[in-house]
């Protein structure tokens, strides 16, 4: 069973920056195609603090190819079978979440009964008590008027057999909806579970800086208010083709529970968590970059099972799904 746990201390935030804030939806790939520009790209990779354990993958990357992946805007490696991807559209779409091996293969898609999907923007996987789950984040919010959020949480279906795909509907196995304090709205898009804290991470996406909200992951009784426990500087280089560079677009966290990624419009940045830390202590402190991701309109990043992939993938039909590997 799933048990509440006590929140996290507060802690001092580290200093803010100035970070581009817009209300307005953002594509990058309207602005300028960054596969014109690979030069300057490698070199603002010097630029950013990286982080040499992950290597990105220089092979030409899958796709994926189901049709009905258009618009994806969260991404979760399945917990039982690594060759798997669950996927999810933005907002205006079905409220179904999609399947795909790693190599871009369509394996089906799965309608979720009795949910909406007002801006679906992240989604997660985890394991509790022997079960696999998926969370699913109706967070966006382009115009900060919202108030009340929702996860949706299903229990992960049966994987289809070699050959196969699933299809039909599956049940939510709960449901959490939560409020930010005082009543104040924010747009949402970075959302990861600390399965074993029971928690939810909730990165905002256009505050100035960002900030860093928690609410227990079992069901209430009464909808929580979610707590702040850190303020979150993310700085990308500045770079005039991507504005809203350092905007948190995805987030997860790896299996061993020690490292955060989350995504922006201009790369991955990983935040480390010592043993003795909290994630409070941890997001605050300066991340590592990963240089820059070269997808346009970036939405969603993963974890392989065994901490040793993450895997990015940005909005539109036919999306590359782009590569780290953990250096040999």
């Amino acid at each position: 069973m799933l048990h509440k746990t006590t929140a996290a201390g507060r802690i001092k935030p580290a200093p803010p920056i100035h970070l581009e804030v817009s209300p307005t939806r953002y594509s990058l790939h309207r602005i300028v195609s960054l596969s014109k520009i690979p030069a300057l790209l490698l070199f603002t990779t010097a630029l950013v603090n990286a982080e040499p354990s992950f290597q990105r993958v220089q092979e030409k990357p899958a796709t994926f190819r189901s049709p009905a992946i258009r618009e994806a805007s969260g991404l979760a490696v399945s917990p039982t079978d690594p060759s798997f991807l669950w996927i999810i559209n933005d907002s205006g779409s079905s409220n179904e979440i999609h399947l795909s091996n790693t190599d871009g293969t369509s394996r089906g898609s799965l309608s979720i009964t009795g949910a909406k999907n007002k801006d679906w923007e992240d989604l997660a996987s985890f394991r509790v008590d022997g079960k696999t789950y998926l969370l699913i984040a109706d967070t966006g919010d382009n115009g900060a008027r919202r108030g009340i959020y929702t996860f949706y949480i299903v229990q992960e279906p049966t994987l289809p057999a070699e050959g196969l795909s699933i299809a039909g509907e599956i049940p939510i196995a709960w449901q959490t909806s939560f409020s930010l304090p005082d009543g104040a709205s924010a747009d949402i898009e970075a959302v990861a579970v600390d399965a074993l804290a029971g928690k939810i991470l909730i990165l905002t996406k256009r505050l100035e800086p960002c900030v860093l909200f928690s609410i227990p992951l079992a069901p209430q009784d009464q909808p929580p208010v979610a707590e702040k426990i850190a303020e979150v500087v993310i700085q990308a280089p500045v770079l005039p083709f991507v504005p809203y560079r350092s905007q948190p677009t995805g987030m997860d966290i790896s299996p061993d529970n020690t490292t955060a990624a989350v995504l922006t419009y201009y790369g991955i940045f990983l935040f480390q968590r010592k043993t003795s830390e909290t994630w409070p202590e941890a997001f605050s402190k300066r991340p590592h970059g990963l240089g820059p991701h070269a997808l346009p309109q970036a939405e969603a990043v993963a974890f392989s099972r065994d901490g040793k992939t993450l895997y990015a993938v940005s909005e539109g039909f036919n999306s590359p799904i782009m590569r780290w590997q953990v250096a040999d």
